[in-house]
């Protein structure tokens, strides 16, 4: 049955398999590597069109990476979140001196690499014949084994088997795109899916997935700003939201100087974020940069947010 199914879907990922994703048509390690640590939470598209070519352009080897700060990093991250994937990176880059193992065990001794990262670096950089369980392949296999209810090792047992090992890059691509454009969580496109006839789900796919219902956090927040000689007064996070980024400096709600407010989310907080104008402020801690450099430093997407906010009521006012 397996020849089957591989024949099936090396012809599906020939025709409809995403190949215009740069990552995958690279046989560098690092570039695999790094793609892999920006999808994490963050959409395909994102990550394609801005911040993969942005961040190659300033870092194109682990080895310049290792060499980077920081703080540089943290500017050119500015917008994706979870800002420990990129220490995680940085620190990766400097234990390795620039050059990846080979070996999954080896990988996952790494800041912030897993089952996962470590299976697709081999896979898909090293084109080792092992199999890659993402959340989308997580799915597929649940639906065409008909597994409810199975715990993560199961799953992999389940995907080793199942493996082309002649083919182990497009076999592990072709499943993750199916995952992502047909066998959807709340959709699902049987008619047209390579693994159709195998699938012994494809009569109740839902009743083998689960769509975990993340609860919503509701805050609230108050910035303000502070401007001094054509400059902008930030301080250097300590909290573990934007742990290591500048941010504005929290204040009191005094509706005479509300500038304005805006929705913004992060993680699973939905958060309501309202922006002050500040007249005075301790400036010991303070750290000024210009409107313009401060929007390319390395800040937040909340506080670019609040940076544009600001300067569009200031423009208005004058």
């Amino acid at each position: 049955m397996n020849k089957s199914i591989h024949n099936s879907l090396r012809q599906w990922f020939a025709k409809h398999g995403r190949d215009d994703l740069p990552w995958r048509n690279t046989d560098d390690v690092y570039h695999v590597y790094l793609s892999e640590v920006m999808l994490q939470q963050t959409q395909v598209k994102r990550v394609c069109t801005e911040y993969y070519p942005k961040f190659l352009s300033h870092f194109p080897t682990l080895r310049d990476l290792a060499k980077s700060d920081l703080e540089t990093i943290y500017s050119l991250w500015s917008g994706l979140g979870y800002y420990s994937r990129a220490a995680n990176l940085h620190q990766t880059a400097l234990i390795t001196n620039g050059v990846l193992p080979r070996q999954e065990k080896e990988l996952q001794k790494l800041p912030g690499i897993g089952r996962y990262t470590a299976s697709a670096i081999c896979c898909f950089g090293y084109n080792q014949a092992v199999p890659v369980v993402d959340t989308n392949i997580k799915r597929v296999i649940r639906r065409l084994y008909a597994l409810n209810d199975p715990k993560e090792k199961e799953i992999w047992e389940y995907a080793k088997r199942l493996l082309d090992i002649q083919q182990p890059k497009q076999h592990n691509l072709a499943l993750m795109d199916i995952g992502a454009t047909l066998c959807l969580p709340k959709e699902t496109k049987c008619e047209i899916c390579p693994l159709q006839k195998w699938c012994k789900g494809r009569h109740d796919p839902f009743s083998f997935t689960t769509v975990k219902k993340q609860n919503s956090v509701f805050m609230e927040l108050f910035y303000g700003i502070y401007e001094e000689n054509g400059k902008i007064a930030f301080l250097k996070s300590e909290g573990p939201m934007y742990k290591g980024l500048l941010v504005l400096p929290t204040c009191d709600p005094i509706e005479e100087d509300l500038l304005g407010s805006f929705k913004h989310a992060y993680t699973k907080y939905r958060l309501k974020v309202n922006i002050y104008s500040l007249e005075e402020l301790p400036k010991e801690q303070c750290i000024f940069l210009p409107y313009n450099e401060a929007l390319h430093a390395n800040i937040s997407s909340l506080t670019k947010k609040a940076l544009i906010l600001w300067t569009k009521q200031h423009q208005a006012m004058q």
